[in-house]
């Protein structure tokens, strides 16, 4: 039944392929990339999203970007040519490139800039990403209806943005870099209103590609910006086909309907692509600089104890995790902070399977029996499901009863948003390139809560905010090094799993396909190129 359903689908999507009207049929020909999203990204202003950047990264810029050289993340410039940065770092001074224009053919000003990060603190704009920017002098009164404009954000000059911060924050410049920053034209943004995002042709960024059209759950086309500032792309556009199917996924791409297949999408190919003589030379990877992990909330015993904690991280064989359920391909963690982002510490102490110490840890304090404790999960995670009942297998085998309680994802975040979840296995990817995005987001004294740690090192709490302010980057980098070694090693408040590469298959034709610096799915599309028989 399951295949004559999925047949079905496909018949289906190839008959309305033909049905795409005049710029679907354009897409599908010529230099046009064909490409697949598993749903609809419902909107692509990054202000009101963090569920998909696909689009936004190619239709937007930033002030700053990042990209891979050498194998490592850096930032570079993007709509600033350049910055300078006060000795006190609270003053930073953009100085924007002058030969770049919207889509709409206005010329970018630095008036745009200052609207952009003044409409995300608006709170009429009921932004979802506003810690990418409450550091900014007077952030705070604009979120809270308190002042009409951002003190911290002025033009000096039609090139020129200046912005203050509240305090200093020395992961601001890679900050600036993630999708949420991208830059919006004033003028069109308004005229727009609430269509922004929404309507192709009231959706104006200086990217790469144009907004095109958009059929609702069906296809997003994305044409080439001529007048893009780095030169016109090396493809006419990009066809994303939504295909919510794996199989269907699969297929598709098989038959050439899709030029690019992300096994994200279906993990569960990865061993045909890489056995198939076909396209086995086909696949391209990267590196996911993320790390899977799991919580243990240490305000719900018995996971007030370290000892119990560090029970835990011995009693999970990641290496059998990593190889059953994710065909090995990527490396077993030590510590929060992946391989490929700065500050990251290859010489962590290594955290081995040993069931048997972690049963004496468990006697040591106090429980010989074990205990009974629950895993919760989102109810339609199925691939969470598969984790949590190998390592409920694993937990048994030293006397941890472990329950998987799961339950619908807005009572699965309002619990843990109370600090009231007991354990649960998540992963982080990175959205800029800084250690701040990891440890701070977990075990700052105003977030821990939040993600159900209940962390209460106060010494370490300290530490990650000094660490935000100092300006000389080696010593930050080894003060956060320092810092994870005490979370995971000494307190045992994170329980590392594993970082995983990130597949790709791709046709023939397909050219100079890179992954994006951090292995997301999002990636850029200029620069790839189509090679014709």
């Amino acid at each position: 039944m399951k295949k004559i359903y999925a047949l079905g689908i496909i018949i289906m999507l190839m008959v309305t392929s033909t049905l795409y009207g005049c710029s679907g049929k354009n897409a599908s020909q010529s230099n046009y990339l064909n490409a697949a999203m598993t749903k609809d990204p419902g909107t692509v202003d990054v202000q009101k999203t963090t569920d998909d950047y696909g689009i936004p990264l190619n239709i937007f810029d930033r002030l700053v970007e990042t990209v891979t050289e050498n194998g490592k993340a850096k930032q570079v410039s993007g709509l600033a040519k350049s910055w300078n940065i006060s000795e006190n770092g609270l003053v930073y001074t953009f100085y924007l490139r002058k030969n770049v224009k919207f889509q709409n053919g206005e010329k970018l000003t630095a008036d745009d800039v200052v609207y952009t990060f003044d409409r995300m603190l608006d709170p009429k704009t009921k932004a979802l990403n506003t810690d990418f920017l409450d550091m900014i002098q007077g952030a705070e009164d604009r979120m809270n209806g308190k002042a009409n404009s951002v003190s911290g954000l002025k033009a000096i000059n039609s090139s020129t943005v200046q912005i203050t911060l509240s305090k200093p924050f020395a992961p601001f410049i890679a900050n600036l870099a993630a999708p949420a920053c991208s830059i919006y034209n004033k003028k069109a943004t308004i005229a727009a209103g609430d269509k922004f995002g929404i309507d192709p042709s009231k959706t104006i960024g200086t990217g790469a590609f144009k907004l095109k059209s958009w059929k609702i759950n069906d296809n997003i086309v994305l044409e080439a910006n001529s007048n893009y500032y780095k030169g016109k792309p090396t493809l006419d556009g990009v066809n994303f086909k939504i295909v919510s199917d794996p199989q269907t996924e699969r297929m598709l791409f098989e038959t050439k309907k899709l030029d690019i297949f992300d096994c994200d999408d279906a993990p569960s190919q990865i061993p045909y692509f890489e056995s198939s003589s076909k396209w086995k030379n086909q696949i391209v990877t990267g590196a996911r600089i993320g790390t899977y992990y799991y919580c243990l909330n240490e305000n719900i015993k018995p996971f007030d104890n370290v000892k119990v904690r560090q029970a835990f991280q011995l009693a999970i064989d990641r290496k059998t995790l990593l190889d059953k359920l994710y065909n090995g391909k990527g490396t077993v963690a030590n510590g929060i902070l992946p391989e490929g982002l700065i500050g990251y510490n290859s010489e962590l102490p290594q955290i081995k399977y040993d069931q048997e110490k972690a049963k004496q840890l468990l006697k040591e304090a106090g429980y010989p029996n074990g205990f009974d404790m629950q895993i919760a999960q989102i109810s339609d995670s199925d691939d969470t499901l598969k984790v949590n009942e190998v390592v409920q297998s694993m937990l048994s085998n030293v006397g941890i009863r472990a329950k998987i309680n799961q339950m619908d994802s807005a009572t699965y975040y309002a619990t843990r948003k109370q600090g009231k979840l007991a354990a649960y296995e998540g992963n982080w990817s990175a959205d800029y390139n800084d250690p701040d995005n990891f440890i701070y987001t977990f075990f700052s004294s105003s977030n821990t809560l939040a993600r159900s740690f209940n962390y209460s090192n106060k010494n370490i709490f300290d530490k990650l905010e000094d660490a935000r302010a100092m300006t000389n980057q080696s010593d930050r980098m080894k003060e956060y090094q320092d810092i994870e070694k005490t979370i995971v090693d000494n307190d045992a408040a994170w329980v590392p799993l594993f970082s995983l590469q990130h597949l790709f298959v791709v046709q023939p034709k397909v050219k100079n396909f890179k992954v994006s610096w951090n292995g997301w799915s999002n990636m850029q599309y200029n620069g790839i190129t189509l090679q014709s028989k």
